[in-house]
């Protein structure tokens, strides 16, 4: 039987340092920080869903667009577009993050953007997942 190895990144291994900055910027001294890396990259995947098109200086394609949806109406081919911006996006800005399941539905009634996606990363254990609404 073979045997599974558990890959640790090296930056988790000094529990005391801080990797990324958390969400939201509510801390103390304005920002939060990360500890481990399976929560800085579930921060930067927050960050980068959160985030319009036009939004970030330097990086003017950054951000998946999800709150344009609720002012456009909202079909299939709207979805099925952003699902593939969101597809291509990952590959660009966040290659090590392998997407296992994304739903993303659209509630015209009550102009509703549901948000699901699990990941897995790359050469490592962690698996994870987002959940976020727009209303």
């Amino acid at each position: 039987m073979p045997t599974e190895f558990k890959k640790i990144d090296p930056i988790d291994l000094q529990p005391r340092k801080a990797v990324g900055i958390d969400i939201p910027f509510s801390g103390n001294a304005v920002f939060n920080s990360t500890f481990t890396t399976k929560n800085a990259i579930k921060a930067n995947l927050i960050n980068y869903f959160l985030t319009n098109p036009g939004e970030r200086f330097f990086n003017v394609d950054f951000g998946a667009g999800l709150r344009q949806l609720l002012f456009e109406p909202i079909n299939e081919d709207n979805i099925e577009e952003l699902r593939g911006k969101i597809l291509n996006d990952l590959q660009i800005f966040f290659p090590k993050v392998k997407p296992t399941q994304i739903d993303l539905k659209g509630i015209p009634e009550s102009n509703t953007v549901e948000f699901t996606m699990r990941y897995a990363i790359a050469d490592s254990n962690i698996e994870d997942g987002i959940l976020i609404n727009f209303e």
